[in-house]
């Protein structure tokens, strides 16, 4: 094979097909912009969800933006399932049977020059080019099936890129609902410090003798921690969420990396190593027709006795012929080892990948840990009141 091809098979990049292309977005704020920040349409949303607070029932406080964390912990779950279905092992023994198929080939029986062995010389065999041909045609079926099999992975591959990129979105959204929340309950904290407690202040030092005034300021207060607290949850929440994102880009980008590996093996590796079998097969059949060329011209001088210049001089040539290497066996070699490396780099990317997927399956196994936590403390909290 010629450095040329080399040069191709190890460094084409295939294309993701359309549509399976990785969107990035723009840094996230790494800080919620504050009510009077906001813009109108802003504004109007947190207003929205500041109604669903009311302070004379307490599970509204409580259940604050639960919704928005149930999503998220849908999609955690969802997120984690698809790390744990996701075999790539078949994918990898797929790379591997190849790798075992082409080195399994030997092409020195081609060889020309190669001496044959006691045995073989003893008691004869087939022409090699006849072994050859058979044994070609067997490593192409196997071969056939392998590209069959790594098809598919890259179909399903294209598929979970597609599918990780909506479940990116979703998380995306809310990641955001999330921000409205804890911005909508920060206000009405402000709100509260600023208006509602300061009142009922005023009102029970104006009537120390009302019992209920008191209680309601207390009440009030006991409110106001509670959704302190609550907002508090939200922000952590907010921060598996801002986690989830990579973790989603990161199975994605491997997802992606093998199947451009996959699509290089299918696109310019095996095609490429099929067109230099056959090429090894063409130059060997053209040897051996020289080869009989060579016995007729041999004849045909010995005849020609009467010219014996003539004999040696086309002696000459023949045996020039008969020393010279019709093609050189050390670059088909190469070519093949540069075939298998090509492969090799595939297995150890698939490798890395499936490592990044078990690393990346404990951190959302983690965040799903942490998240659940908050809900059980939440609805314990529920219970005690």
């Amino acid at each position: 094979m010629t450095e040329t091809a080399v040069q191709t098979v190890t460094t084409t990049d295939i294309a993701v097909l359309p549509g399976t292309e990785i969107r990035t977005e723009p840094d996230l704020r790494q800080e919620i912009i504050p009510y009077q920040q906001a813009d109108t349409s802003e504004q109007q949303e947190i207003e929205s969800v500041i109604g669903e607070i009311d302070l004379k029932d307490r599970s509204s406080i409580m259940f604050f933006g639960s919704k928005t964390q149930e999503q998220m912990t849908a999609i955690s779950e969802k997120m984690l399932e698809g790390v744990k279905n996701k075999d790539l092992g078949a994918a990898g023994s797929a790379l591997s049977n190849m790798v075992t198929a082409i080195k399994g080939f030997d092409v020195d029986e081609l060889n020309p020059n190669r001496k044959q062995g006691f045995f073989e010389r003893l008691f004869g065999k087939a022409k090699p080019v006849v072994q050859f041909l058979n044994r070609y045609e067997d490593v192409r079926k196997q071969i056939d099936r392998i590209t069959d099999d790594m098809e598919g992975h890259k179909t399903q591959l294209l598929t979970d890129i597609v599918t990780l990129d909506k479940l990116y979105e979703a998380n995306l959204d809310f990641f955001h609902k999330l921000e409205v929340y804890i911005a909508a309950g920060e206000e009405k904290l402000r709100r509260m410090d600023n208006q509602d407690i300061p009142a009922l202040v005023s009102n029970a030092e104006a009537h120390p003798e009302d019992m209920l005034a008191a209680q309601n300021l207390r009440d009030l207060r006991s409110a106001r921690d509670d959704l302190e607290r609550r907002i508090h949850d939200l922000r952590l929440t907010r921060q598996v969420a801002m986690q989830s994102l990579p973790s989603i880009r990161l199975v994605q980008e491997n997802d992606k990396t093998l199947v451009n590996k996959i699509n290089s093996t299918l696109i310019n590796t095996v095609p490429l190593w099929k067109n230099q079998l056959a090429q090894a097969v063409t130059i060997f059949r053209m040897s051996d027709a020289a080869d009989t060329v060579k016995k007729a011209t041999d004849l045909t001088n010995e005849l020609l006795e009467s010219n014996a210049e003539n004999l040696r001089t086309a002696n000459a040539q023949v045996r020039q012929q008969m020393e010279r290497g019709v093609f050189d066996i050390e670059s088909v070699r190469k070519a093949n080892n540069s075939l298998i490396e090509t492969i090799n780099d595939s297995l150890r990317i698939a490798e890395e990948g499936k490592v990044m997927r078990a690393k990346a399956e404990q951190e959302v196994k983690s965040m799903e840990s942490e998240l659940r936590q908050a809900l059980i403390a939440a609805k314990a909290r529920k219970d005690a009141a």
